[in-house]
């Protein structure tokens, strides 16, 4: 493992999306939008920071793993993973400087919902720690998308779905005891939940064995994906 090598490619995505819109919005549209809900929706009754969950919770099924997806798909339909490889940049290599890159960016933006939402002290530890838990897991969803895709196309036509289960479910989940309990056997709506009780309550069992029980799924799919794609 070369860290050159990562770092080259960390520095080539970091130039690639100020070029690429389309993955430049993904990281910006939740924490901006978090930021004018909290500020301009003021309800008699409504919890302080109401949205702050809610919106952390779609960017965090949402951003990282249609970037991830998105980026891979792209660069393998464009041939330009051929020419990496050619040039002598091992497969996780160039995983490890793409998913680096997209975890800095989408905790950029955790940062913005923890200034929104006030945390401090050990809540704020609390919300970095299970952002990025939620984000890392996202991310190898997007990563076995984009290696199982063909093309962008294909990789939008399954990143899309498999993104709004896991951003939008969590939030059905406020107004449905059925689908509640269903999103309780997920990451998402775990983490949801964990962001929900934040300060009152710590994580309990059900959580951690959700958490790694999703965790140990999505390795195992990530897996098959590296090895059927031709990347390993």
């Amino acid at each position: 493992m070369d860290g050159r090598k990562i770092s080259a490619i960390f520095k080539k995505q970091l130039k690639d999306t100020m070029k690429n819109k389309t993955v430049l919005i993904q990281f910006i549209m939740f924490p901006l939008l978090v930021v004018i809900m909290d500020h301009s929706i003021k309800m008699e009754h409504m919890e302080e920071h109401f949205f702050v969950p809610l919106f952390a919770t779609m960017y965090m099924g949402m951003a990282p793993l249609t970037s991830m997806a998105s980026i891979l798909a792209e660069e393998k339909e464009k041939n330009t993973l051929r020419v990496l490889f050619l040039s002598n940049v091992k497969p996780m290599e160039y995983l490890i400087g793409i998913g680096s890159y997209i975890l800095l960016a989408c905790m950029l933006g955790t940062g913005v919902f923890a200034v929104t939402g006030e945390y401090k002290g050990r809540e704020l530890l609390e919300f970095l720690f299970i952002m990025l838990a939620g984000i890392l897991i996202s991310t190898l969803i997007g990563a076995a998308i984009g290696a199982w895709s063909k093309n962008e196309m294909s990789a939008t036509s399954i990143s899309v779905p498999v993104m709004m289960i896991f951003s939008f479910l969590p939030m059905i989940a406020m107004f449905n005891n059925t689908v509640k309990n269903i999103s309780r056997l997920l990451w998402s709506g775990q983490i949801n939940r964990f962001l929900n009780q934040l300060g009152t309550a710590g994580m309990d069992m059900e959580t951690v064995c959700v958490l790694l029980a999703n965790g140990a799924i999505v390795l195992f799919l990530f897996g098959m994906a590296y090895k059927k794609s031709g990347l390993a």
